[in-house]
């Protein structure tokens, strides 16, 4: 029994985005036998972790996989990250765990929300260490999408996202 229409959603060669891992490239579509059930399986690389990820096709959709954001979507994240920080008066670890679930959402817009909040400015205190860890995952995952979208390198994308967090200094400045 094989569904069509999650198969024809990605070919091979596409970017998608899956939740935990980020920006990953669909190689292709393989059979796999697991316990005795046969699977069509997504083949999805991930470059920069070294990775190689097989998704049942039937359940792409339902474990969060995506192709890449639309334009629409990138220029909103990019707005995000020029508004105010809303950062809540809870426990750090609390929020810790609400910038993670936002991270690993693969949602463009939540993932720019963490980049906007846990951003420091040059004249501001230092970020601790798990601050720090939680901004440089959202950063290179929100860098890594702009980049595919745009079909940009990763440093020219980190800099297109610098520009926008330097835009917010002046515009609160102002």
């Amino acid at each position: 029994m094989q569904t069509a229409t999650p198969t024809t959603s990605f070919r091979p060669g596409d970017h998608i985005v899956y939740p935990a891992h980020g920006v990953g490239r669909v190689m292709g579509v393989e059979k796999q036998s697991v316990a005795g059930i046969d699977l069509d399986v997504f083949v999805i690389s991930f470059d920069q972790d070294k990775m190689t990820l097989r998704v049942p096709t039937a359940k792409a959709k339902s474990c969060g996989m995506r192709p890449l954001a639309s334009t629409e979507v990138v220029d909103q994240a990019l707005k995000t990250l020029q508004g105010r920080a809303r950062i809540k008066r809870t426990m750090w670890s609390r929020r810790a765990q609400e910038y993670e679930a936002k991270i690993n959402s693969g949602d463009l817009v939540s993932i720019a929300e963490v980049v906007r909040d846990l951003h420091r400015a040059s004249d501001q205190p230092e970020q601790s260490y798990s601050e720090r860890q939680l901004y440089e995952s959202a950063l290179d995952r929100m860098a890594r999408e702009l980049a595919a979208v745009e079909k940009i390198d990763r440093e020219d994308a980190l800099t297109k996202l610098s520009a926008s967090l330097a835009a917010k200094k002046q515009s609160a400045a102002a």
